[in-house]
């Protein structure tokens, strides 16, 4: 049976992705700063932070980093690991949508990643292992992400949700879902070693539409409020909103070219049209 160690097990994309390598067969190594239980023995939860101390590790076959990538990559290249195990690893298409940002801290966030991975595909070669990493766009579907479900939860709990005017730049949401099938669908395909792949959606829509389709997710009446996008670049500037970098990408496509993974592993991503369950995170 092999072994498989999942980081962030507790994330998003960890959710769908722990019960498919059961069902593939695998056991699991699921690591969590809190304890947790799990009714399937083939299911191992431990206790343990890439940013402090972490538990013994049994022989991995396969290490999946759904995490933060520069924490993965600094443990990764120093950790007591036995043998070559297969790594998949998950950074974002922030390392490319933010390398121009008007805010130093993105511009930071952008060459944070891209020295992230460096490291990572660095150790990995030094070790001999066989990695693919994924670059997603704007995740969702597990209620946990800190994008779309702040938002759907603000409308929800005031009944209100801003329709930015002139927000049409391009977006590509991603089920966490999708995301795992792609890292079953690359665990063992050797045209996916040694790559890097955009993983966005399979609908590019303007980001006014997407806000729009979150409100009509929602079970109870949230109603459009009209907002200027020049009005709130202008509070944002008042008030010093470190978001102002972001009402600024608003008129900017956010888009990943994921032909890459359609061919080399299927990527077939759904298009973008939630239900109130996407915004609930189950335990």
């Amino acid at each position: 049976m092999p072994v498989s160690l999942i980081v962030g097990a507790s994330g998003a994309t960890g959710r769908f992705l722990q019960p498919r390598l059961l069902a593939a067969g695998h056991e699991v190594v699921a690591l969590s700063r809190r304890p947790r239980d799990s009714a399937d023995a083939r299911l191992r939860w431990l206790c343990g932070d890439l940013h402090a101390t972490m538990p013994p590790l049994p022989a991995l076959d396969a290490i999946f980093s759904l995490g933060p990538l520069d924490a993965f990559a600094r443990w990764f290249a120093q950790a007591p690991i036995a043998g070559t195990p297969r790594v998949i690893a998950f950074g974002s298409m922030s390392v490319e949508s933010k390398r121009d940002s008007a805010d130093i801290a993105e511009r930071q966030l952008a060459e944070r990643l891209r020295q992230a991975e460096r490291e990572l595909v660095g150790a990995a070669e030094r070790r001999g292992c066989r990695w693919t990493l994924y670059r997603p766009t704007l995740i969702y579907g597990a209620g946990v992400d800190r994008s779309l479900t702040p938002i759907a939860r603000f409308a929800a709990r005031w009944h209100v949700v801003p329709r930015v005017a002139g927000a049409h730049g391009l977006r590509q949401p991603v089920h966490a879902e999708d995301l795992a099938e792609a890292c079953v669908a690359a665990l063992t395909n050797p045209r996916t070693y040694e790559r890097i792949y955009a993983l966005g959606g399979g609908e590019r829509l303007a980001f006014a539409t997407m806000i729009e389709r979150v409100r009509a997710s929602l079970p109870t009446l949230v109603v459009p409020l009209p907002v200027p996008l020049a009005a709130a670049r202008i509070a944002a500037r008042l008030v010093r909103s470190k978001r102002h970098a972001a009402l600024e990408r608003l008129t900017t496509d956010l888009i990943a070219d994921h032909a890459a993974a359609m061919a080399d592993f299927g990527w077939r991503p759904r298009t973008f049209h939630p239900d109130a369950s996407a915004w609930i995170a189950a335990d």
